[in-house]
């Protein structure tokens, strides 16, 4: 069976997403393993009520080439098959996206190319935009930059807060970033310069 690493910040709602359609057999993988580099991240304490292996790496005060390593470090025991970054607030070093070449996933609050990086939904609205959403992407070295794999489109209601079209935008990376793990376990896509071709 595939084995998924999950990397986390926070809340871990997409993780917790994603642990419900593993555990429905809706995702034919296990979760190897859950990291966080925050030991307060209330994704661990869902994980530990799973009886999932979790490991907690504090980056706080370590450049991003040594904490990489030790990250490097820390997942290979578990041999992950995937790695999902669910909500993980740590820009990747080169040298890391080298030792799991497409096999790192991010989910991120918008239509990329549009608003990367942080407060995407308040980027959203600053710029009046009447769509948004939310985009799986491969992780490459550039910041929400990799190849697009999956995206869905969120209508921006003009009484939208960032509070309500977060929510709605969560809604939809609940649903699509498993439909993205699906597809990177099975094997059915190439990519094309920044092209992923599904099937």
């Amino acid at each position: 069976m595939k084995r998924l690493a999950i990397l986390l910040s926070g809340r871990g709602s997409n993780f917790e997403a994603i642990a419900n359609n593993v555990a429905s057999g809706a995702i034919e993988a296990s979760i190897a393993v859950v990291i966080s580099n925050r030991p307060e991240a209330r994704g661990l304490d869902i994980a530990r009520q799973r009886g999932l292996d979790t490991l907690v790496l504090p980056s706080k005060g370590m450049d991003r080439e040594a904490y990489d390593r030790c990250l490097i470090d820390g997942l290979r025991p578990f041999q992950p098959d995937l790695i999902c970054l669910a909500g993980f607030m740590r820009l990747l070093s080169a040298a890391f996206v080298r030792e799991f070449p497409n096999r790192i996933l991010n989910i991120h609050p918008s239509l990329l190319p549009a608003f990367s990086g942080l407060d995407a939904q308040h980027q959203a609205l600053a710029y009046g935009v009447k769509v948004s959403g939310c985009t799986v992407h491969f992780v490459d070295e550039y910041l929400d930059a990799g190849p697009i794999l999956l995206q869905a489109a969120v209508p921006v209601h003009d009484r939208d807060t960032e509070e309500t079209l977060s929510a709605r935008i969560l809604e939809e990376e609940h649903r699509i970033y498993s439909e993205a793990i699906r597809i990177a376990l099975s094997g059915r896509y190439r990519i094309d310069g920044r092209r992923v071709i599904v099937g």
